[in-house]
């Protein structure tokens, strides 16, 4: 699955703005959704060279 989260308005604003109420809503959000797990496998992919080196 393809996620949006890099480009997301709101994960941007709760990062700029940690303890606002967005922020909060942010952290619950990416709990349970299936597109925030996504990005972060995405991510795990990107930076683990030792899975793609051997």
């Amino acid at each position: 699955m393809k996620s949006n989260c890099e480009v997301c308005k709101l994960r941007r604003y709760a990062e700029k703005k940690p303890d606002s109420f967005i922020a909060k809503f942010w952290r619950w959000h990416t709990k349970w959704c299936p597109g925030w797990k996504a990005y972060q496998a995405e991510l795990n992919q990107t930076q683990d060279p030792i899975s793609h080196g051997s």
